[in-house]
């Protein structure tokens, strides 16, 4: 974000003002908004976001038990989606071996 703020000022001024629209329509608690925050950030992979939305959970009254539990459903989640992803992208395995199937890596 640092790079947009210097050379996009205009589009981090929109996410700020996106950011403010979420909390003003918000229709869920701010414990279960930051669950959801920490879980996407997770899954994101984004160290700030995740430290971000650990501490908002805790000052919204959250437990550590709590995100632990919300970590680990999260790593299930993904781990579901992962093999059902990776099931489907390797369907046709026995054409693979066979040589018949082609990928677009492939020169």
């Amino acid at each position: 974000m640092r790079m947009l703020a210097e050379f996009f000022p205009e589009f981090v001024e929109k996410l700020d003002e996106m950011d403010e629209l979420y909390k003003e329509k918000r229709t869920i608690d701010e414990k279960t908004y930051q669950f959801i925050c920490f879980a996407l950030s997770i899954k994101a992979r984004s160290k700030p976001c995740v430290l971000k939305h650990f501490k908002g959970a805790l000052e919204a009254g959250a437990t550590v038990e709590e995100l632990s539990y919300i970590l680990a459903l999260t790593m299930r989640e993904a781990a579901g989606a992962d093999d059902c992803w990776t099931h489907d992208v390797l369907g046709d395995w026995k054409e693979i071996l066979k040589g018949e199937v082609k990928c677009s890596c492939e020169k």
